[in-house]
């Protein structure tokens, strides 16, 4: 299965933008057609994020999806630190991936991020998307 960690941009966008791209790629996580892995770290930065009320998403909402995200992920430890992206608070996306062997790192902001890391591709919403509809095609 495709191992993936989803950026926290990426998150939001899915629940403010329904029809999106970003909202495409959560789903697959969500209903298990790709493996999503977080760090509580990751988890942490979700909730943060989800609850900011600027963002006005209803507070159940948040806490079902933080549930559902819970129930749905791979849970990992990171043991490395690492401290390469140009937004520090990015770090925990690389560092969540290398511990998982993540095959995708999916970001709407790829320029904070190397091309790659370890064995993670960092790709946008529709790049992800595009290597699902290839592999479920046999493309």
């Amino acid at each position: 299965m495709i191992q993936v960690v989803l950026d926290t941009n990426i998150v939001v966008s899915a629940l403010l933008r329904s029809g999106s791209l970003p909202e495409a790629a959560f789903n697959l996580a969500m209903d298990r057609v790709v493996q999503l892995s977080v760090s509580e770290s990751i988890l942490t930065e979700y909730e943060d994020v989800l609850r900011r009320s600027k963002l006005r998403i209803h507070p159940d909402k948040v806490t079902l999806t933080l549930k559902r995200i819970r129930e749905v992920s791979l849970l990992i430890r990171p043991a490395v630190s690492v401290t390469v992206c140009s937004d520090p608070d990015d770090n925990i996306f690389l560092e969540c991936s290398e511990a998982a062997q993540a095959n995708y790192l999916v970001t709407g902001n790829v320029r904070h991020f190397p091309d790659v890391w370890a064995t993670t591709q960092i790709v946008t919403p529709r790049e992800f998307f595009q290597v699902i509809v290839e592999s479920q095609h046999g493309s």
